[in-house]
């Protein structure tokens, strides 16, 4: 049972995270670095804490007391995360939906399942599993193929792409994803979502705040909302910064006061994808504390974001005009996601 309701809350965060980029689409006259920083102050710096107020008493004694080298550490793992997010957005953007998070996730969840685990078979910590462990159990044998699997459907979504790529003129590409751009995507894509898997360990860094809060009496389905706070600090640090830069480079600090905008309605559309956004990891702690912040857990949330996402590319028209044997094999990889998000939990409940 402990299993199921961690799976569940995981797929809830996941369908909110790959949902969150469609209100940014209704954004009218701004820049993405404008509408984008609007939407992050609401996902790192308004939402998780009213978050944490909410479901963690006295949560700022917590982060006020805790170690330093805890709290510099969870704050450095936010910075690197923090280059993931802004790289995310852009890999979306020249990929499109379906594409993009496929390439950006594929890559974040396999360093974001894994890493921990072989980290802790280098530097042995009692009640964290390490690879071995895994690879030593059942259960354990069958999360990494689940995670196997997981990455073989993300691949597969991968040639989709480059089969459409192959298939439409450069005028039906720029018709699904107006700027559609194979290698310059691909390449951002890449670095996303490597550095976009260092949320996963300010998770684990920010462990002993979590903790913390549990002592004192906090629910445990809610603990991580308080290392959550730290974390999307270092994530903020670096949006705020690219995004000032990039508002000064393209003068477009005047889209927040331009009257020929919706200006409230942009506001409101970006703190919509911004609360959505925080949504996703508000679930994911509720998962987490089920299922622990393992490799079952990184690997159901990223996939049920793929899924997600192919999900509005589909209905968002990206992959019309293409032949029916790419779009066979776009299908074909959304299938065997959803086999190792099946492995995965079976693995977990072993």
């Amino acid at each position: 049972m402990q299993v199921l309701i961690g799976i569940i809350y995981h797929t809830i965060g996941g369908g909110f995270s790959g949902s969150f980029y469609m209100p940014f689409n209704k954004v009218k006259g701004w820049a993405w670095e404008s509408f984008w920083i609007v939407g992050g102050l609401f996902s790192w710096l308004i939402v998780p804490p009213l978050a944490a107020y909410l479901t963690i008493p006295d949560f700022a004694a917590i982060i006020a007391s805790a170690d330093m080298n805890v709290k510099m550490l969870t704050f450095v793992f936010g910075l690197l995360w923090g280059i993931g997010g802004l790289t995310y957005g852009l890999g979306v953007r020249y990929l499109g939906m379906s594409l993009g998070n496929s390439v950006v996730l594929g890559f974040s969840s396999a360093f974001g399942a894994l890493v921990p685990s072989i980290y802790y078979n280098l530097n042995p910590v009692k009640g964290k599993v390490s690879f071995t462990d895994m690879l030593g159990s059942s259960g354990g044998q069958l999360v990494l193929l689940g995670v196997l699997v997981c990455l073989i459907g993300i691949a597969i979504s991968g040639k989709a792409g480059m089969m459409k790529e192959a298939e439409l003129s450069e005028a039906e590409k720029k018709a699904s994803v107006k700027e559609f751009s194979l290698v310059k995507g691909l390449i951002i894509a890449v670095i996303s979502g490597i550095l976009s898997a260092f949320f996963n360990y300010g998770i684990e860094a920010g462990k002993p705040l979590a903790d913390q809060a549990v002592l004192q009496g906090c629910n445990p389905l809610f603990q991580n909302n308080v290392t959550y706070v730290v974390v999307l600090w270092g994530g903020l640090t670096t949006n705020f910064l690219w995004c000032m830069y990039l508002n000064a480079k393209n003068k477009t600090f005047g889209n927040y006061t331009d009257t020929r905008t919706p200006i409230l309605a942009n506001v409101l559309f970006s703190a919509t994808a911004g609360t959505m956004w925080f949504l996703q990891f508000f679930f994911y702690g509720m998962g987490e504390s089920k299922l622990g912040n393992g490799a079952s857990s990184w690997i159901t949330h990223m996939a049920t974001i793929i899924l997600t996402a192919n999900i509005w590319g589909l209905y968002l028209k990206e992959w019309s005009g293409v032949s029916a044997a790419t779009f066979r094999t776009f299908v074909t990889g959304i299938v065997v996601i959803l086999i190792a998000i099946v492995l995965v939990g079976i693995g977990n409940s072993l």
